[in-house]
């Protein structure tokens, strides 16, 4: 659905026939009794969003492109928006068209915000920024800081330019406590900040009772490892890319965490290295063996868990599984439950007008 033509009193509708459908998917798993479907707020979820620039004689505006038919179409207000990015938005707008600098081959325009308030702003441009763009940004920042506190991020080609940092500090409230997370520009950060915090109270909540150590696949920039960390007596989490590794190490200092251990390798090297009964290369200085593993925690990338990663998770007591996609989380599961049953499984709505859903499953061996 194009975001312009959202209407939010269709919500419940919409996400009733997608609970209907998704669940659809699962029907050759044994499922609990009762399934749990946690709604997203209706507008304004959004923390995150990307828009075009289009210039049209003396004007210049925000588009997006339809997903089905690919033609752009103009966005003066985002209805998944947060209200700070929103307000961003028209704020960032009026500055550019009263600015030709700002404006000339300005290309792009990213938002990111926070529930804590913080917000970055990346312009990106078809020319090379120079020091009047950058006293010009200077500006816009000091103008914005009127709605919240922002920085800026000038981007063209080979050139990156920060005014004065390229992260957020979002805070996020799990079972009475108050995590914090740097978020750094083009790294993945869940997009529906509140659905966000339900699905670490639900992973909160499952891990209660548990006990052992926990081991994390695919742990981005520490989003559930550091809010369970207090659930288990150690945690080892690992993550391929680069620049979210070093987020989930420098959120680990940030809230005192000194249980857990974050390095940077793919899930697949650390399945292998584990059924050979190897180190991880980047891993190398530390030994698995020190670690009593009880539960393992996944949030993989759409395509799922390989066929290595599956035979791993089946090795332990517990698996907390989280899906960004149904399909290949069917899949996957009709292998675990050989050896494992379902005991939660609980829908998120992260993308409230999409086909998309948000999927917790707790298993535990049989």
């Amino acid at each position: 659905m194009r975001v312009d033509q959202i209407d939010t009193s269709q919500y419940p509708s919409l996400l009733k026939a997608k609970e209907q459908e998704t669940l659809s998917l699962f029907k050759s798993l044994t499922l609990p009794e009762q399934t749990d479907l946690i709604p997203s707020p209706h507008q304004h979820y959004r923390l995150r969003a990307e828009f075009r620039v289009w210039h049209q004689d003396d004007d210049s505006f925000y588009i997006m492109f339809d997903p089905a038919t690919k033609e752009k179409f103009r966005v003066d207000y985002f209805i998944p928006g947060s209200e700070l990015l929103n307000q961003l938005m028209q704020a960032v707008r009026a500055q550019f068209l009263e600015n030709e600098l700002l404006r000339r081959k300005l290309y792009q325009v990213d938002f990111l915000t926070t529930l804590s308030g913080e917000a970055l702003v990346s312009l990106i441009y078809h020319k090379k920024l120079d020091d009047e763009w950058q006293a010009q940004a200077k500006a816009l920042k000091q103008a914005l800081s009127t709605i919240a506190p922002v920085n800026i991020i000038g981007r063209s080609r080979k050139q990156k330019v920060l005014v004065d940092q390229d992260y957020v500090t979002e805070s996020l409230t799990v079972s009475g406590e108050i995590y914090r997370y740097q978020q750094i520009e083009n790294s993945f950060t869940q997009p529906n900040g509140i659905i966000n915090q339900a699905m670490l109270e639900w992973a909160s909540q499952i891990a209660k009772p548990l006990t052992g150590d926990l081991l994390e696949l695919y742990c981005g920039n520490g989003n559930f490892s550091i809010a369970l960390s207090k659930q288990f007596n150690k945690v080892l989490a690992t993550e391929i890319a680069r620049s979210s590794v070093k987020s989930a190490q420098h959120n680990l200092a940030l809230n005192k965490i000194s249980n857990t251990v974050i390095g940077q390798s793919s899930a697949e090297d650390f399945s292998a290295a584990y059924f050979e009964g190897k180190s991880v290369k980047s891993l190398k200085t530390i030994d698995l063996t020190d670690y009593q593993f009880s539960t393992i925690l996944v949030d993989p990338p759409r395509a799922g868990l390989d066929k290595q990663t599956v035979e791993l998770v089946k090795k332990f007591d517990n698996i907390i599984y989280v899906s960004c996609n149904p399909e290949t989380l069917t899949d996957n599961l009709a292998d675990i439950e050989q050896t494992h049953q379902i005991q939660d499984l609980t829908l998120f709505d992260q993308f409230p007008y999409t086909h998309h859903i948000e999927t917790g499953v707790w298993l535990t061996r049989r």
